[in-house]
């Protein structure tokens, strides 16, 4: 008998969380790792969305919720989209999730057809195309270019699209470049979603981490037309750093909704009763919370871009929001030592053999660019001490400056 279900056959297991289950592991048996891998913020979730937790258990908040959420949290949900988006929704237009991946999760399994497409510009977060495969879609990936900071063309969208394609993803910022796309760009790319009549999904769990004044837009925001065609996905773990609370949230056409709403009926249920209390304080609380932690991650960006910038055959980007670099490796992977590594490798992609080497020897774990559908990179993420960041970055200069003796 086969005791493996054949779907399992199409994905494989999520590279970021292998790559810090092994940094974690060899921290706990003494060694001196640094860790680019986690796509989590390092600071404590603020105090006034901890004590709503303790005052619910105290209350007694204990017990199932609605499916989709407690009321008071998609009222609150509701308030943050107008506040923040000029975006009007109802409750029954809204959706909490445990975590953002499972609400990105249950709109695909709740969209997609077998075959039905879904167009994905690369590099991408990892688990996109996957989850797009699970639910028994087609991921067509559109590779982008750094010289156009990673971002899909109207005319590379046009080119995509075919009587088949279902969904567009758009992830503004992005995981993992950073790169973020203005309302103009934006503007342009809807009037090939309406000409098509194509669903979007628009993962905007990055919103409030952007850089230099820049401002957040989605294709929602943008038209009636557009937001009856979009599905925005955002949650509470990156701007709030709660990213254990597992709370994730959705807002679409009812229909999509619903439908999700009875997916989730027969998989999780409600998410957490406490985690939904805290997350009803973080979006109606003070939000300096949000503003002082993107402070924070716009002067680490700073400080890890200039210092890879001086690593001969890096070449970066600078990022417009989120907290990862994608450092291009074209250079380094021509040099005599790494072209020596690789002909004694069996290993056909290149940045997972740079990321073994850099584990292994110098003690960095960072994600292979492989895993977001580009070989050319690896992904960094800069949510950490800004000595951590000078240490591993000094450690990934020593690595290349031995490629090249």
């Amino acid at each position: 008998m086969e005791w493996n279900a054949r779907r399992l056959d199409v994905i494989e297991p999520s590279p970021t969380l292998a790559i810090s289950a092994k940094a974690a592991e060899l921290k706990k048996k003494g060694e001196d790792i640094v860790s680019f891998g986690a796509g989590e913020p390092d600071f404590e979730t603020p105090a006034h969305i901890k004590e709503a937790a303790k005052k619910a258990i105290d209350k007694g908040q204990t017990r199932y919720t609605a499916v989709s959420g407690t009321v008071e949290l998609r009222d609150a949900i509701i308030t943050k989209f107008k506040r923040d988006n000029g975006l009007e929704y109802s409750r029954n237009q809204i959706i909490v999730g445990t975590g953002g991946k499972q609400v990105i999760y249950n709109f695909f399994l709740a969209t997609l057809n077998p075959g039905d497409e879904v167009v994905i510009p690369a590099p991408y977060w990892v688990s996109y195309a996957d989850i797009v495969r699970l639910a028994e879609g087609k991921a067509v990936i559109v590779p982008t270019s750094k010289a156009d900071n990673f971002r899909i063309s109207p005319a590379q969208l046009e080119k995509a699209i075919t009587p088949k394609t279902k969904v567009v993803v758009i992830n503004s910022p992005s995981n993992p470049t950073g790169s973020a796309y203005s309302r103009k760009e934006l503007e342009a790319l809807g009037e090939v979603v309406l000409k098509h009549k194509v669903m979007v999904l628009s993962d905007d769990i990055y919103e409030s981490i952007v850089f230099d004044g820049f401002q957040f837009s989605n294709l929602a925001m943008l038209s009636p037309e557009l937001k009856e065609l979009t599905f925005v996905a955002n949650g509470v773990s990156k701007a709030y750093s709660m990213t254990g609370w597992r709370i994730g949230y959705g807002a679409g056409p009812l229909h999509i909704i619903q439908n999700m709403d009875t997916i989730q009926s027969q998989s999780t249920s409600n998410p957490s009763s406490i985690s939904q209390a805290a997350a009803e304080a973080a979006l109606t609380g003070d939000q300096a919370c949000v503003a002082e932690m993107a402070k924070a991650f716009q002067k680490r960006r700073d400080l890890i871009v200039g210092l890879l910038n001086e690593i001969p055959g890096v070449e970066v980007n600078v990022p417009q929001g989120a907290f990862y670099v994608f450092p291009y490796l074209t250079g380094v992977y021509e040099t005599d030592g790494f072209k020596k590594l690789q002909a004694a490798s069996s290993e056909t992609s290149k940045s997972k053999l740079f990321c073994a080497q850099l584990l292994d020897k110098y003690k960095v774990a960072a994600v292979p660019g492989i895993a977001f559908g580009d070989d050319n990179a690896l992904r960094l993420s800069y949510a950490m001490g800004e000595d951590d960041i000078k240490k591993g970055v000094s450690r990934i200069s020593e690595m290349v400056r031995d490629f090249s003796r």
